[in-house]
């Protein structure tokens, strides 16, 4: 059974002209799966088409809050996602979606609309997703209780929600759990001020765990000042099975498990 990268960016290695290069590595160290996820109109066609190619890639289409311009018209950009989710190759989720209070305009007034509008568009793709009763991947950036109270507000399924890059504390990843949600963890909880993270990671244990390397950020260590790349995702495991007390065998077959159920994948 091979590791699955539940949340990488594969356009980047593309860009770079390096993505078979990069999939060949990751295929030597044991990562044989990938799900590349979606940030604006600008990937999700690409992702769809390379997923068309490829049986070990599944993609998601989903609108950034970074991505979500108060001056733009966001919203014709959301109207494209359902002519994605169509027989021939749906995608694996809705993502990623939600709200980042952490790149904001410094100026307030700006500041205000550009929340406002990425809430406004955060509502809309969770609606949708509440159509469709799909797996939601949520980007939430110095923004986790409006993150939570918009969630509960849409009325979506909690067992379909992931924070993915989880980057809270344990009381807030139980928050996710006594909801039906979930956490997946990045290379950060490898780094020396990455201790809270992963004690959320303890806190929420191996049964809704999900790694990912949110490539080509993140890097784990000690590999931190390298372009991230899904080949990694074996050392964040690594660090994950010691903090559970179980080995990196036995945490990759559950991880795996964990993310085709939540993707609802088919095993490999």
């Amino acid at each position: 059974m091979p590791w699955i990268d539940t949340h990488c960016h594969l356009k980047s290695a593309s860009d770079r002209h390096e993505l078979e290069a990069t999939l060949s590595r990751a295929s030597s160290a044991g990562v044989n799966r990938y799900i590349t996820v979606g940030t604006a109109a600008e990937d999700w066609t690409y992702y769809r088409e390379l997923a068309m190619l490829k049986p070990n890639i599944e993609y998601t289409v989903g609108l950034h809050p970074c991505n979500v311009d108060p001056d733009a018209d966001w919203a014709t950009t959301l109207s494209q996602l359902p002519s994605f989710f169509t027989p021939e190759c749906p995608p694996a989720a809705l993502g990623e979606i939600g709200l980042d209070h952490f790149h904001l305009p410094k100026d307030p007034i700006l500041a205000g609309r550009h929340i406002l509008a990425q809430e406004e568009a955060f509502f809309q793709q969770l609606e949708f997703a509440y159509q469709l009763d799909c797996p939601i991947v949520v980007h939430s950036r110095d923004s986790f209780d409006d993150c939570v109270r918009m969630i509960d507000t849409s009325g979506v399924n909690w067992q379909r929600v992931v924070f993915h890059c989880f980057t809270g504390t344990a009381n807030q990843v139980r928050l996710l759990n006594e909801r039906g949600g979930r956490a997946s963890f990045t290379g950060i909880i490898t780094y020396k001020n990455g201790n809270s993270v992963l004690e959320a990671l303890v806190a929420q244990g191996l049964e809704p765990l999900m790694l990912e390397t949110d490539c080509p950020y993140l890097s784990p260590e000690p590999l931190r000042k390298q372009r991230n790349e899904p080949a990694n995702i074996p050392l964040i495991g690594q660090v994950a099975a010691a903090a559970l007390g179980i080995s990196p065998d036995d945490l990759m077959a559950r991880t795996t498990a964990n993310a085709e159920a939540f993707f609802d994948l088919a095993p490999r």
